[in-house]
């Protein structure tokens, strides 16, 4: 096992969505330090790569039987469960000494993020309200950077700009979610995955997916409107476009929103 096959196991580029709003929630705190921001990253990719690796494990049947996630590690037996797991003990441990040398409160409240973690695999058999608990999971990232710079809770600062953006990552990434699952209707019907699409059809999810951009947007303005317009109007031209690349560039559209949004916070 080397690097290359660890970053594809636990899919790292999907980090792309979630640092981002790990560094709004750490400047929207205080102006962190280069070793907070550093201890930051670290428990951030632990807690992705720890999300990801309980995913694997718990969806592997179900990867095994979709035709678009078949080629995954432990669904083709190209990676033991036992190697698996080993990989998710040292992300946990990334995300555990990432919170200790932050703060107390950090360690404290990181059995959180995982619990949520492991939740959302099975949820998505009981209930297509998983796609908003996967968005709920990913609104963690702004709200834990701030606490990892303020150490505490109780103050009430982060009422209602932090709140307002930790809820607009939950819609975006629900909506970026629900994309994704339009590929699987027919898989997830035969394996009894109760998605949204699977439930209600495309159509009806195309609109849900439509009425969330006026919902994170407004929400996200609270970071940057220029940033804001600049992510809507990739998101839009992506469903616009459509085509044979359509999952490539729903991929990348998302993955460039936090990172517009971002940059637009620190030269505004």
């Amino acid at each position: 096992m080397d690097l290359k096959q660890v970053a594809s196991f636990v899919k790292i580029e999907h980090t792309l969505f979630s640092l981002p709003f790990v560094f709004i929630g750490a400047y929207m705190a205080d102006n962190p330090s280069l070793s907070e921001l550093l201890w930051i990253i670290v428990a951030a990719v632990g807690a992705r790569g720890l999300a990801m690796g309980l995913n694997r494990i718990i969806d592997r049947e179900i990867d095994a039987e979709n035709p678009r996630t078949a080629n995954r590690h432990l669904a083709a037996g190209t990676m033991s469960l036992g190697t698996a797991w080993i990989l998710c003990g040292l992300f946990l441990i990334m995300l555990l000494g990432g919170a200790w040398m932050l703060n107390p409160l950090c360690l404290y409240l990181s059995p959180i993020p995982v619990a949520a973690f492991v939740i959302y695999p099975y949820l998505k058999r009981f209930t297509w309200l998983c796609h908003w608990w996967l968005g709920g999971c990913l609104a963690l990232a702004p709200a834990g950077a701030w606490v990892a710079i303020t150490g505490e809770i109780n103050s009430g600062l982060w009422y209602p700009d932090l709140l307002l953006v930790s809820f607009g990552v939950m819609i975006w990434i629900a909506a970026f979610d629900l994309g994704y699952a339009q590929m699987d209707v027919d898989s997830d019907r035969k394996n009894s995955v109760i998605s949204f699409p699977a439930r209600f059809q495309p159509p009806a999810t195309m609109t849900v997916m439509l009425f969330s951009i006026p919902i994170w947007a407004f929400a996200f303005t609270t970071i940057s409107i220029v940033g804001t317009v600049l992510s809507i109007g990739f998101i839009i031209s992506v469903l616009i476009a459509g085509g044979d690349n359509f999952q490539t560039w729903w991929f990348r559209s998302h993955a460039s929103t936090g990172w517009i949004l971002l940059v637009s916070m620190q030269i505004s």
